[in-house]
């Protein structure tokens, strides 16, 4: 009652009422605070996300740049490797030396080279960045013209000897790719011998034999030791009698002799032409088969 006559009951509903109000404050002050503290890290997880986005970009363009830069490489290398390699046996090849000696280009505007070491000026300016492709075939004749309409190195199985040459057209020689004229035609392996006369692409006579030669023994010591022997002995008999055979048989018309190199590089024969070829079978079946295999060109588009 006192506090009413003197006043104080109404103050302190109003002391009351302030303390609500300012616990109200309070808590909505600590309820922005909240709310501010989580818009503050909402705020550096968007700057985070944003470094992270702009991080990714930079590492998208320079992966962009590697590749492009790879396309590029990819491009130059497809530029300086060759158009086709193609093997063509003397039948096709007959009707390709007709079409590339009907190609005139007027006063000296065809280039032919028989490339046997190193690479002409010529063949160096022409080519340029694409030498390399030549240089990795010799030897090799090389023709192309002065408006790179044709460019080609080819593997002629009789190849001249080596020569440059500017004119109106290619300089090419038919028997320097199919069989021409008269020649004989021998096949050696170390158990077999066949040697056919030949008159361009007809077979006028042959002869051949196979000898009967040891094969490979597994075993070791002393028994290998002695069963090589034996073999080489077979083997030298073999290639005496096939020697003997060619010189009998050959007289003044060219030679071309074939087989395997150790083969070739072992026989006392002088033949005009040695080629490498893989044969087997009868004497009359391989000499045919590495006819076919000698008598074909390797065709490089440049």
């Amino acid at each position: 009652m006192l506090d009413a006559l003197l006043g104080r009951a109404r103050l302190k509903e109003q002391i009351d009422e302030l303390e609500r109000r300012l616990a109200t404050c309070n808590d909505e002050i600590e309820r922005l605070e909240s709310q501010l503290c989580s818009t503050d890290e909402r705020r550096k997880e968007a700057i985070r996300d944003h470094q992270t986005a702009r991080e990714e970009v930079h590492r998208l363009e320079d992966r962009i740049e590697q590749l492009e830069d790879r396309v590029e490489r990819s491009t130059q290398d497809t530029e300086v490797t060759e158009r086709g390699v193609h093997p063509i046996s003397y039948r096709r090849m007959s009707r390709l030396l007709e079409r590339l000696k009907s190609f005139d280009t007027g006063a000296e505007g065809a280039y032919s080279a028989m490339i046997t070491s190193a690479l002409p000026p010529e063949v160096s300016d022409h080519f340029n960045a694409r030498q390399h492709l030549v240089r990795e075939v010799i030897p090799c004749l090389c023709l192309f013209d002065d408006e790179g309409v044709i460019e080609l190195a080819l593997e002629p199985p009789r190849p001249p000897e080596a020569f440059e040459a500017w004119d109106r057209t290619f300089t090419l020689e038919d028997e320097w790719f199919v069989p021409s004229g008269r020649f004989a035609f021998s096949l050696v392996r170390s158990d077999l011998f066949a040697i056919g006369r030949y008159d361009g692409e007809t077979l006028t006579n042959i002869e051949g034999f196979e000898s009967d030669v040891m094969g490979r023994h597994s075993k070791g010591g002393y028994s290998q030791a002695r069963f090589e022997r034996r073999r080489e002995e077979q083997i030298d008999r073999h290639l005496e009698q096939a020697s003997t055979r060619i010189d009998a048989y050959h007289r003044d018309e060219p030679l071309i002799l074939t087989g395997s190199k150790s083969v070739i590089d072992t026989l006392d024969v002088a033949a005009d032409v040695h080629a490498t070829v893989d044969a087997s079978g009868s004497p009359d079946d391989a000499l045919a088969s590495a006819f076919e295999e000698f008598w074909t060109t390797t065709v490089h588009r440049l």
